[in-house]
């Protein structure tokens, strides 16, 4: 990192839906009358940028893909060539491996201290509680982009390989205030570049997960 540049770094947030009974305590402004939509130029890549599903650390890679789709955007970095991805993208798995003994499923709480924190450099992520779609939307207007776990077959993506993941990250990077829309980079797919998720499935979608290979939620 080059001395002085962290001020000039983009905020993130990573959030995590709140446990069942639980509410977030925040008010929300009146609708505006004049919609817009939100959406941040985010550099795309899926987590086998060069279709080699076949690789544990590309099949088991989308929380890689999402923070280094996210960093690239908050170092105001332009997109990589494929093979550029893939090279930053398994560099990422190796050091997860080497240094903490697993690179697959890797909770909120391993991803901002593993890869944000340690990785990277960054201390301005932070995991957020939400309760609603609203709390995502107003993340997005603050100019911040968002981070999700979600159970992945939830999402319904018709390009996933069926059924689709259980455990997957999605990057969002805005909100169609008319369709009710977000806006996404979603790792899972060639196809995930401003992927479009209804805001009801992407809420409902969402699901923490432990650190590890498939543990129990």
């Amino acid at each position: 990192m080059v001395a002085g540049q962290r001020s000039n770094m983009r905020p993130l947030a990573i959030l995590f839906l709140l446990a069942a009974g639980i509410f977030f305590s925040a008010v929300f402004a009146e609708s505006s009358p004049i919609r817009k939509t939100i959406r941040q130029s985010v550099p795309f890549t899926t987590q086998a940028p060069l279709g080699e599903w076949s690789d544990d650390r590309q099949q088991d890679g989308c929380e890689e893909a999402s923070v280094l789709m996210a960093m690239s955007w908050a170092n105001q970095i332009p997109a990589y060539p494929p093979k550029i991805w893939k090279s930053k993208l398994l560099a990422i798995s190796d050091y997860e491996k080497e240094k903490y003994g697993e690179y697959r499923d890797a909770s909120l709480e391993d991803i901002l201290s593993r890869l944000f924190e340690d990785y990277f450099d960054y201390d301005r992520a932070k995991i957020k509680t939400i309760s609603s779609s609203k709390d995502i939307v107003a993340e997005l207007e603050a100019g911040r982009l968002v981070i999700i776990p979600a159970n992945g077959q939830a999402l319904r993506n018709p390009n996933f390989k069926a059924p689709g993941p259980e455990r997957h990250m999605v990057l969002i990077t805005g909100y169609d205030y008319e369709k009710d829309e977000f806006i996404t980079n979603d790792p899972g797919t060639r196809k995930g570049e401003n992927y479009r998720y209804k805001s009801d499935i992407i809420f409902e979608a969402i699901r923490p997960y432990k650190t590890g290979y498939h543990e129990a939620f």
